[in-house]
């Protein structure tokens, strides 16, 4: 085998490992198995991957400009944790992008791209009515993450996803109860019904007050928070 060919494929092989590591380490961040602020080992996670740390490393340089790690120097990787005022910026941005989406939606959908969505409400709804907070969280990433992809404009579902993953943290822990994932539920339920129904300024509106009602739900977490911190800390 020529030298040059031996090359390209050994460098092939290499980004793809690289991909489905970063795509491993991101998926076990976004399901909450890596809580903000925790170090990532990096020869641990090469040992549990079965990898080699060169591709462990390099899935770190490609999480940290994902913005779901971050690099400090002689001190190593962290999965980053959002602060509120900027967590409260990318709701007010995901709320000007899900209301066009949702008004697209209404305008084209698919009765193969309902079929999906009307999917993954019934996968919600499983994971309500056994309480299960993980499911329902990936299942809920899942049906937004499928939304902006039928719309098809591949800019914002780059944009899209960035600002989802770091918004991650703040998802979970509006699901804390059952009686959060029923209510978004039932928001996920008006939103396909609008849909479905072609009413698109009714699924704008839909989409919008579903992120918003998301950001009013953070920053009652985050002050309940703090008050709990602040009690429990010595006087």
């Amino acid at each position: 085998m020529p030298a040059a060919l031996h090359s390209t494929i050994a460098l092939l092989q290499s980004s793809s490992l690289t991909s489905v590591v970063q795509q491993e380490i991101e998926r076990a961040i976004l399901a909450g198995d890596y809580a903000p602020g925790s170090k990532l080992n990096e020869a641990a996670l090469a040992q549990k991957l079965g990898v080699s740390r060169g591709p462990v490393r390099e899935a770190f340089r490609m999480l940290d400009e994902a913005g779901l790690v971050r690099s400090e120097k002689n001190r190593g990787v962290f999965v980053r944790a959002i602060p509120i005022d900027e967590a409260l910026e990318i709701f007010d941005l995901r709320a000007a992008m899900d209301e066009w989406v949702g008004k697209r939606l209404a305008e084209g959908i698919t009765p193969e791209q309902l079929k999906e969505l009307k999917a993954l409400l019934a996968e919600m709804d499983k994971a309500v009515q056994a309480q299960d907070a993980r499911r329902y969280h990936l299942a809920n990433l899942r049906f937004h993450d499928r939304m902006v992809e039928m719309v098809g404009n591949g800019k914002l579902t780059d944009t899209y996803r960035r600002l989802t993953r770091e918004l991650s943290l703040f998802r979970r822990q509006n699901l804390a109860d059952s009686g959060s994932m029923r209510s978004y539920l039932a928001e996920h339920k008006k939103i396909v019904k609008a849909i479905a129904a072609g009413d698109v300024a009714g699924a704008a509106q839909a989409m919008l007050e579903h992120v918003m009602q998301s950001k009013q739900r953070t920053l009652a977490n985050d002050v309940r928070q703090r008050a709990l911190a602040a009690s429990a800390a010595p006087r």
